[in-house]
């Protein structure tokens, strides 16, 4: 590469870097050669020296790595690595991962332990291997067309290169508006594409191939006692705390005052010789808020506890906290999560987070009500079901009380098989209102994609039959990287946070997926032996008491703190959503929920998020 060359590239590269600067404040620094460039921004958690900095060589210098993440037990394998030989030169996580892909090569991803997003270059083969953890903690994008690659933790951090071209792909906004986000592979363009969790990638530049190295089974639940499984249950998220308690930075964790996190907190009390630093959020709304609960569990176990309630700092925030997001995000509790990251910053580097309780051990509502709407199904044949059903739903909704509506609801999913009828249940953009509001182009676009076929899909891959395994297995697949592990991720490293979640270690996972369903969800309790297991530790009314999760105001936000970012949403007939639904009819519906009819609070909320993003990144484009 000549002089000119090299520099015209620096100047892009170095413009990809400070996208991402959020990502990584400590140091940046970028390595190319006649085929490939690689940018990399630190956050320093290990070995704080300048001996960690990536783009980093290994010992042979013929690998270049560039790794977002940690891997937890990097000490066993650096110990392992010395037996065999090996020597090192820095103290990080990243060398001993460099080190175990040279001796190992691919096969070096079912030894790691950790959250990770890592791209390692071969100078000698010419060929580029990306790899993304087994859940999906962290994000990994890649944009390919003619000839061209590219890959980013955050797609921002892809539009700085000059041959990027973005178009908005029309069956990803669909897909946003029925899930809230928009699930892998896809992105909101056309031509860039996550990586799934727990795939690789290896491409020459020309050819590609994917792989996936690892699944979570329900084939073989356990037959082993109620005892027996309680007690390994709590040595495993035991063990998951300890792992993620190696830093070289301050350390804490978030506190809901729910059985997650509660667990995670006292599990670190335990494992420390001072007190944890504990951070919560509250709300003005008594319904929402729930630190007194955190309140308790910090005075149980002694930590020194931290907290900040959501007030009007709504209105002036939203749309900056928004722009963090690439793509469309319209789960609402990106908000509380990104000021209990500012708060957690100001203290620790490194939080602990409960995340993944709820999804390995069945403890959302939806799950609950799923579980009596598959039971009623049971009782009627399905041709008598799919054939009566549906009418006498909709004769229940004309009548258009709260109740009937209900009603409507439950004898059209009753209707369904169990794979579409749990997507229609938890969709949160029904097929009506959409052909009520779309636009013509973009009916036009999708109108042979239904976006249930991504649930269902993942259903059918469950190697289970039982009917709770195989949800479990499709929000693991979808909700919990697309939705979850999404906002934590940007909303943390937003601040420059890492958090690590100890119930998401793959171990926790494979054993909650091997734990009989009624341990899970047992006589309408959720997260049945999860409980149990820390019953010894946390308190009953800790335990049993009704969880909100991050749950948010949204209804009032939407008629008071964000009314006039609302109200500029639904009245500019020019902004992205504009060319997605008729504006006549939306406003329409915004003026219902302003004279207080909430039905369509959660709709509403994702158009208001759908333009918020548009008009950082679309508009902003010249669009």
């Amino acid at each position: 590469m000549s002089t000119p060359d090299r520099d015209a590239h620096e100047g892009w590269l170095a413009e990809m870097g400070h996208a991402i600067r959020h990502r990584g404040p400590d140091a940046g620094s970028l390595w190319l050669d006649d085929r490939v460039a690689m940018v990399h921004r630190r956050l320093s958690i290990l070995d704080l020296t300048d001996a960690g900095i990536q783009p980093m060589a290994s010992a042979s210098g013929r690998y270049i790595i560039a790794f977002n993440g940690e891997i937890y037990n990097y000490r066993e394998l650096r110990q392992a690595l010395i037996a065999d030989g090996v020597t090192f030169r820095t103290r990080t996580d990243t060398e001993v991962l460099l080190a175990l892909f040279e001796q190992r090569g691919v096969d070096c991803l079912d030894s790691l332990n950790g959250m990770f997003a890592i791209a390692i270059w071969d100078t000698s083969a010419k060929q580029l291997f990306l790899a993304r953890d087994r859940l999906g903690k962290k994000p990994l994008y890649y944009y390919r067309e003619g000839g061209r690659f590219a890959f980013a933790s955050e797609i921002k951090a892809l539009l700085p290169a000059p041959f990027v071209r973005t178009e908005l792909r029309p069956d990803a906004v669909k897909d946003f508006f029925a899930y809230q986000y928009v699930p892998d592979p896809k992105s909101i363009y056309r031509n860039i594409h996550k990586l799934r969790p727990g795939h690789w990638l290896i491409t020459n530049g020309d050819e590609l191939r994917q792989h996936q190295y690892w699944n979570v089974s329900f084939a073989s639940p356990s037959t082993s006692s109620e005892d027996e499984l309680k007690a390994g249950l709590y040595d495993l998220i035991n063990d998951a705390v300890r792992l993620r308690m190696v830093s070289d930075v301050p350390l804490g964790a978030f506190l809901s005052g729910g059985v997650d996190s509660s667990a995670v907190v006292g599990l670190m009390a335990g494992q420390s010789t001072r007190p944890v630093t504990t951070c919560s959020i509250g709300f003005d709304s008594k319904r929402f808020d729930e630190v007194e609960w955190a309140r308790k569990v910090a005075g149980q176990f002694g930590t020194d506890h931290h907290e900040f309630t959501v007030r009007e700092n709504v209105a002036a925030n939203i749309d900056g906290i928004a722009r963090y997001f690439d793509e469309p995000f319209a789960d609402p509790s990106f908000v509380p999560t990104y000021f209990v990251s500012q708060l957690a910053r100001q203290k620790v580097t490194v939080a602990l987070a409960g995340d993944g309780g709820d999804e390995n051990f069945a403890g959302y509502s939806k799950y609950r009500i799923d579980q009596t709407e598959n039971q009623l199904r049971r009782l009627f044949p399905g041709a008598l079901r799919r054939a009566l059903f549906p009418g006498l739903g909709r004769m229940a909704g004309r009548i258009g009380s709260p109740i009937t509506r209900k009603a409507e609801s439950l004898l059209g999913t009753l209707a369904m098989d169990p794979d579409r009828a749990f997507f229609t249940t938890n969709c949160f953009f029904r097929q009506g209102l959409w052909d009520e509001l779309v636009r013509d182009d973009l009916r036009r676009e999708t109108a042979e994609y239904d976006p249930a076929e991504i649930t269902r899909a993942h259903y059918a891959d469950a190697d289970t039959d039982d009917h709770l395994g195989k949800i479990l297995y499709t929000d693991l697949k979808t909700y919990l990287p697309g939705d979850i592990l999404v906002k934590v991720d940007r909303m943390s490293m937003a601040h420059s946070l890492e958090t690590r979640a100890p119930l998401l270690d793959y171990r926790v996972v494979e054993y909650a997926a091997s734990l009989p369903s009624a341990l899970k969800l047992h006589r309408g309790e959720k997260k049945y032996l999860l409980k149990k297991s820390f019953e010894g530790m946390l308190p009953d009314d800790v335990l049993y008491r009704q969880k909100m999760g991050f749950s948010v105001p949204l209804a009032h936000w939407l008629r008071h703190e964000i009314r006039g970012l609302a109200d500029s949403v639904f009245t500019d007939d020019d902004g992205g959503l504009a060319e997605c639904f008729d504006m006549n009819k939306v406003r329409q519906l915004w003026q219902r929920h302003l004279q207080g009819q909430d039905h369509h609070t959660q709709e509403l909320w994702s158009m208001v998020a759908f333009e918020l993003w548009w008009r950082a990144y679309e508009r902003s484009n010249g669009k």
